[in-house]
C-alpha cells in the first residue's frame, strides 16, 4: 500500500494534490508541532500585481505555545479573513475560463466558520481532492492513530507500520533528514516525488506554477487532474 504523510495546508499547490493523487492512504500529519509563517495557515493566489498572500490568521497566545500541535490550533475569528480571501480570489479570478464553474464551490468554503485550523484546511483540501477526480485515495489523521511515539523518522516509520504501509512517497526535499536506512530495515520502500510539471495558461504572466491549486482549477477546469498527472505532454 503506497502511503503519504504530511502536514495539512490552506489550498496548497497542485505537489500537494500530486501526492494525494498516487497514494491509496493519505494521512494528514496534523499531530506534530505548527510551523509558524509555513504553509499551515497561508498560501498565495495570482493577481495582476503578482502573488498575494492569502493567510488564515490563528490564536497563538494563551493556551498555545510553542509545542502545540497542528490540530488544536484555533483560528482567530476576531476579523472577517474569509469574506476577505473570498473577496480577492473573485477580484483576481473573475475572468478566468472556469471561474464560474467552480465559484460556488469556493464561495461555499469560506462561508465555514470552524474553530480550529486542521478543520478547515483538511475538510478543504479532501474535497477539492474531489472536485479534481482523485477518488481512490482514503484519508486519515495522524492524531487518530493510537500509539505512535518517537520523532522523525522512527515517528513516520511507526505510522507507515501501524497501517499496513509498505510503500512510502514523501517529498524531494526530505533527502535531507530522513533516515533512508531505517526505511530499508523496515521493508518500506521509499520513493521521492518529482515536480516536474507542464505549464498551463495563466491570467497574469509570467508564469508561476508554485501557487495554490485553485489557479489551476479556475485556468484549466476538468483538465486541471491531467496537468497534475502528467497525462498533458509536458
Amino acid at each position: 500500500m503506497r502511503c503519504v504523510i504530511l502536514q495539512p495546508s490552506y489550498i496548497p499547490w497542485r505537489g500537494y494534490f500530486h501526492q494525494i493523487y498516487k497514494s491509496d492512504l493519505f494521512i494528514f500529519y496534523d499531530d506534530v508541532q505548527y510551523d509558524k509563517n509555513g504553509w499551515r495557515n497561508r498560501n498565495q493566489i495570482k493577481t495582476s500585481q503578482g502573488k498575494k498572500w492569502l493567510t488564515i490568521p490563528v490564536k497563538t497566545k494563551g493556551s498555545v505555545t510553542k509545542s502545540t500541535p497542528i490540530h488544536q490550533i484555533p483560528i482567530a475569528w476576531d476579523k472577517p479573513w474569509n469574506e476577505h480571501h473570498w473577496r480577492g480570489i473573485q477580484y483576481s479570478y473573475k475572468k478566468a475560463p472556469y471561474f464560474s464553474m467552480y465559484a460556488e464551490f469556493i464561495e461555499e468554503i469560506y462561508s465555514r466558520h470552524p474553530e480550529y485550523l486542521a478543520e478547515f484546511t483538511i475538510a478543504t483540501t479532501m474535497e477539492i481532492a474531489g472536485l479534481l477526480g482523485i477518488s481512490q485515495t482514503r484519508f486519515q489523521r495522524s492524531s487518530e492513530i493510537p500509539g505512535i511515539t518517537g520523532e522523525k523518522t522512527d515517528r513516520l516509520i511507526q505510522i507507515l507500520i501501524s497501517v499496513g504501509a509498505d510503500e512510502y512517497i514523501s517529498g524531494p526535499s526530505a533527502r535531507d533528514y530522513l533516515e533512508e536506512e531505517k526505511f530499508i530495515e523496515a521493508g518500506i520502500h521509499l520513493e521521492y516525488m518529482q515536480y516536474n510539471y507542464p505549464e498551463y495558461p495563466q491570467l497574469y504572466l509570467p508564469f508561476d506554477g508554485n501557487v495554490s491549486i485553485i489557479d489551476l482549477l479556475f485556468m484549466t477546469g476538468p483538465n486541471a487532474i491531467k496537468f497534475i498527472s502528467g497525462d498533458i505532454a509536458k
